[in-house]
C-alpha cells in the first residue's frame, strides 16, 4: 500500500505509521545496508570506503536526497553507493559479488528481526492498541527492508545485483554492459515511475517475506 492510496482512503493512523517506519528505514536501516557494503569491502582488502568515512551507521554519511524521497513516497530507493577499488581486493570478481550481496543481506537480516518483534508483540498483547501500533510499525519496516533487498538484487546497473554478475559473467560482456549503466539507470527509473516493476517486485518481496516469517510464525503462531 502506498502513501498516496492511504491519503485517498483517509487512514490517518496507518499513514502516520507508514511514514514513521519509512523514516526509520531511511535513518537506521539504509545506513546499515551501506555500512555492510563498506565493512565487506574492508574485510576483502579495500579500505577506500573506510577512509571516506563510510564505515559508519551515521545516516548523513550515506543518504542520497532523491533516493531518500523515493523510499519515503514509494518504499523503494537508494543511498550513495559505497566506493570500492577492485584493484585493492584480494580476489576482485569473487569479492565484488560478496561486497554487493552484503547490503541486501543486511536488509534481509533486519527484516527477520522486525518480523520477529512483530510476532512477539502481537503474541504478548494482541488486543492492546498501543502494542498493535508498534507491531504495525515494525511490520511496515520489515516490508520496506524486504522490498529494498529484492530491488537491489535486480541484475540491472547500478543496483547491487548487477555487480554480483561480476562473479559469473566474462569481463568483456560485463564491461560492455556497464558502458550503458547511465542509460539503463534512466530506463529503470522510468519503469519504476510507470509502475511496470511494481508487480514483479511485490510478488518476489511477498515470497521472501513469507520465508522470513516462517520461523517466527512457528514460535508465536
Amino acid at each position: 500500500m502506498s502513501i498516496f492510496s492511504l491519503l485517498r482512503s483517509g487512514e490517518t493512523s496507518l499513514l502516520i505509521i507508514m511514514v514513521l517506519s519509512r523514516m526509520f528505514v531511511v535513518l537506521c536501516c539504509m545506513p546499515v545496508h551501506e555500512m555492510a557494503h563498506a565493512y565487506a569491502a574492508y574485510k576483502c582488502g579495500d579500505d577506500t570506503a573506510k577512509l571516506k568515512g563510510r564505515l559508519t551507521i551515521n545516516p548523513f554519511a550515506h543518504l542520497d536526497l532523491i533516493g531518500t524521497l523515493m523510499i519515503l513516497f514509494f518504499g523503494i530507493g537508494y543511498a550513495n553507493p559505497v566506493p570500492v577499488n577492485p584493484a585493492r581486493l584480494k580476489h576482485p570478481k569473487k569479492n565484488m559479488a560478496l561486497i554487493s550481496f552484503a547490503g541486501p543481506l543486511a536488509n534481509i537480516i533486519m527484516s527477520f528481526i522486525f518480523i520477529f518483534l512483530t510476532y512477539f508483540l502481537m503474541f504478548i498483547a494482541p488486543t492492546n492498541n498501543v502494542i498493535y501500533m508498534v507491531a504495525s510499525f515494525f511490520s511496515y519496516a520489515a516490508q520496506v527492508n524486504v522490498t529494498l533487498a529484492v530491488f537491489n538484487l535486480i541484475p540491472i546497473p547500478p543496483l547491487d545485483g548487477s555487480k554480483i554478475l561480476t562473479a559469473v559473467l566474462p569481463d568483456k560482456i560485463y564491461f560492455s554492459l556497464m558502458r550503458y549503466e547511465r542509460y539503463i539507470m534512466i530506463g529503470l527509473f522510468v519503469l519504476l515511475f510507470l509502475g511496470v516493476l511494481n508487480g514483479p517486485i511485490t510478488w518476489l518481496s511477498n515470497i521472501l517475506l513469507n520465508i522470513i516469517s516462517f520461523i517466527p510464525s512457528l514460535i508465536f503462531g
